[in-house]
C-alpha cells in the first residue's frame, strides 16, 4: 500500500472518522464517528467507497494535504473554498486530485466541519473495529496534525462526478421526553420545547452545551451512574441542557430530560457558538409532564 496523504496544515481540529466504534459502552469506550453522518456518507458516495469506509473531519476548515497518488477526492459538510493547487474546486461533487498536488479547504461560510472523502478510504489501523477517533478517551488514530502521512486504500468503486444532497429537514430539533424528565418541574418538557436556546462557546464533539433559561428540577439529590444515550439532553446543577453527541461519555449521574432523533443530531454538527437553538416534540405530549 503506497498511497497516502501527506497533511501540511490541520487547522483548528481534524479528525479521522467513520461510522462509529459499537458495542464498547460496557467498557466505558464511546461510539465517536462522523458527527454529521449524513455528509460524510455523500462524501464516501462521490468518491466510489464502501459506507463504512473512513474520512477526515475537518472542524473550521484550514486543512491542506498532498496527494501521493491520483485519486477522487470529494468535501462536503460546512460549505469552504475548496482548491486543489489554488484552483478552485466544488463542493459536494467528485474532483480529482492529481499526484503530488494539494488540496486546500478555507472557512466555511456556514457551519462548522466539513468533510474530505479520498477513493479507497483512510486506510489507518481500527481500533476495537473502528477507525474513528474519540476526543473523550483519544481512544482510535491520533488527532491528525501537520507532518501526519495518512495511508489510503485501493480505490475499487466508481465515482459520482455529481449527486444532488439529499433534503435535510430544517426548524427545531426534535425531542422525545426522557427517561428522568419526572425529576424536572411540572412543564418542564413544555417549557424546554418553548424556550430559545443559544449554542455555547465551550461546546465539542463530546456535547453541545446550551446558554438560556434554566431547567427547574424537583428531585434533590443525584442519580447512581446510568447508561447515557446518543442525543440525550442531560441537565446538570446549573439547569442549563447538554445534547450529548458522538464522543459522550457511556454513563452519566445527571438526569435526562429528553433525547433528540437521531435523524436531527447532524444539525448539532454544523451549529455555531451563539445559534440559535430550539426543540419541538417528536409526537404530541401536551399531557405528559
Amino acid at each position: 500500500m503506497t498511497a497516502s496523504l501527506e497533511v501540511l496544515a490541520a487547522g483548528t481540529l481534524t479528525t479521522v472518522q467513520d461510522r462509529g466504534r459499537f458495542g464498547h459502552a460496557h467498557l466505558g469506550v464511546p461510539r465517536a464517528g462522523a458527527l454529521d453522518g449524513p455528509a460524510a456518507a455523500l462524501a464516501h458516495r462521490l468518491v466510489g467507497n464502501d459506507p463504512d469506509a473512513a474520512l477526515l473531519e475537518v472542524t473550521l476548515g484550514g486543512l491542506e494535504v498532498r496527494a501521493s497518488e491520483g485519486r477522487w477526492v470529494a468535501v462536503t459538510g460546512a460549505a469552504c473554498p475548496v482548491t486543489v493547487d489554488g484552483e478552485a474546486r466544488g463542493h459536494d461533487r467528485a474532483e480529482w486530485l492529481p499526484p503530488g498536488a494539494t488540496l486546500r479547504l478555507g472557512a466555511p461560510v456556514a457551519g462548522v466541519r466539513s468533510y474530505v472523502a479520498v477513493a479507497g478510504g483512510l486506510a489507518v489501523a481500527p481500533v476495537l473495529g473502528s477507525r474513528s477517533t474519540d476526543t473523550l478517551a483519544w481512544v482510535g488514530p491520533p488527532r491528525v496534525v501537520a507532518g501526519s502521512v495518512l495511508p489510503v486504500g485501493r480505490a475499487t468503486g466508481d465515482p459520482r462526478a455529481h449527486e444532488t444532497p439529499r433534503p435535510r429537514r430544517a426548524g427545531p430539533l426534535r425531542i422525545t421526553p426522557g427517561p428522568r424528565d419526572d425529576w424536572f418541574a411540572d412543564g418542564a418538557f413544555a417549557a424546554l420545547c418553548a424556550a430559545a436556546y443559544t449554542v455555547g462557546a465551550d461546546s465539542n464533539r463530546i456535547g453541545m452545551r446550551l446558554d438560556g433559561p434554566t431547567l427547574r428540577r424537583t428531585t434533590a439529590g443525584e442519580l447512581p451512574s446510568e447508561g447515557m444515550a446518543l442525543g440525550a439532553v442531560q441537565v446538570p446543577p446549573s439547569g442549563l441542557p447538554v445534547v450529548f453527541l458522538a464522543d459522550h461519555p457511556p454513563t452519566g449521574g445527571y438526569p435526562v430530560i429528553g433525547v433528540v432523533v437521531e435523524d436531527d443530531l447532524w444539525r448539532c454538527a454544523q451549529l455555531r457558538p451563539g445559534d440559535e437553538v430550539r426543540f419541538t416534540p417528536d409526537r404530541p405530549v401536551a399531557a405528559r409532564r
